[in-house]
């Protein structure tokens, strides 16, 4: 099985949903953009910078900006909360990287995300001041470099091909549902809704 520019295409018509934003920082951002790619419901992903206050950061001008994803999701195929549950199981909430670079924050963009995020953590054991994970209203998102969206697919020629034979520019694969899934996939993740190739089939770098 090869991914086509077509299988691209449709997928990316078929993927038509309302959705909402999730923020997450997970340390290094290129693992959690692959992880989500793998949850039912989440739409697309893009990789940023948040949780600071220097304008317009770029990766060697960091600033006191840290690595950040944000994730837009179809809500009533997976809620804010699961996306939680989700956050919270890659990584530990009792330990934070003193880097700012890398550390772990959840952003609440509205005042529901800020009640679910209350309420998931007292049905959890926590409280926002009894754990190391910042937990922050969201102020501003700003995109990485284009080179940081989708990192694995952009590893993969034979992968990322197929976008760019779709007409793909680099602002359509960080936005394409179908390239959030097959970055997942080529970081090595199990993934649903796209036939790809069968692993024993295509070589990795």
């Amino acid at each position: 099985m090869t991914l086509t520019p077509t299988d691209v295409r449709e997928y990316d018509e078929q993927t038509r949903a309302a959705t909402e934003t999730a923020t997450f920082a997970l340390g290094c951002f290129w693992g959690p953009d692959a992880e989500f790619g793998t949850v039912d419901g989440v739409v697309r992903t893009r990789v940023g910078y948040a949780g600071g206050t220097k304008r317009d950061p770029s990766y060697h001008a960091l600033g006191d900006q840290t690595e950040a994803l944000q994730v837009d999701f179809d809500a009533s195929v997976v809620s804010y909360t699961e996306l939680l549950d989700h956050a919270f199981q890659l990584h530990d909430p009792h330990s934070q990287t003193r880097t700012t670079q890398y550390q772990n924050i959840v952003f609440a963009a509205t005042t529901s995300q800020r009640d679910a995020l209350t309420t998931w953590l007292e049905a959890n054991g926590f409280t926002a001041d009894g754990i190391e994970t910042r937990i922050e209203r969201l102020s501003q998102f700003h995109l990485a470099e284009d080179y940081h969206q989708k990192h694995s697919l952009r590893g993969e020629n034979r992968l990322l091909n197929a976008f760019t034979e779709a007409g793909y520019d680099d602002t359509t694969i960080r936005e394409s549902p179908a390239a959030a899934v097959v970055n997942a996939y080529a970081a090595g993740h199990e993934t649903d809704g796209l036939d790809l190739p069968d692993r024993q089939t295509i070589r990795f770098r």
